[in-house]
């Protein structure tokens, strides 16, 4: 079900609860959002969808990837960069890194452990600030 954005900064700041089963529902509402806002969106936290849990999706063109609980394990080559937020107007400057490696579990709460590159490690980074209640 598609949700409303979330764009109340206190909630967006806090921190997201670790994922469990029992919130299958929830990694669909955030796939079906973000397909609703595809042209003006490449990623979400479920915190957008007012949802405090560890789950992120990230638009991959064709698809999109449901990351539950993820984690960055492993980070390089940083560099400065600009990114706007669906839930915030304007642009921020942040850093960010070009590859990263994440450890998360897919939406049947299977583990994984995978590197990314270029823009996709990019709104990773973004989407995994938000479940730490960092906003960018």
């Amino acid at each position: 079900m598609v949700k409303p954005i979330q764009k109340d900064i206190f909630f967006l700041q806090q921190k997201s609860d670790p994922a469990t089963p029992a919130d299958a529902a929830v990694i669909r509402d955030l796939l079906d959002t973000l397909q609703a806002y595809r042209e003006e969106c490449v990623g979400m936290a479920a915190n957008m969808i007012g949802v405090r849990k560890r789950i992120i999706a990230v638009n991959l063109g064709l698809t999109a990837l449901a990351m539950v609980n993820p984690v960055i394990v492993q980070r390089e080559q940083p560099y400065e960069t600009e990114e706007g937020c669906l839930c915030l107007t304007g642009q921020r400057r942040t850093t960010r890194c070009r590859t990263i490696e994440v450890e998360y579990q897919d939406q049947n709460f299977q583990p994984h452990r995978q590197r990314f590159t270029g823009w996709t490690a990019e709104i990773i980074q973004h989407e995994i600030d938000h479940c730490d209640g960092v906003l960018i």
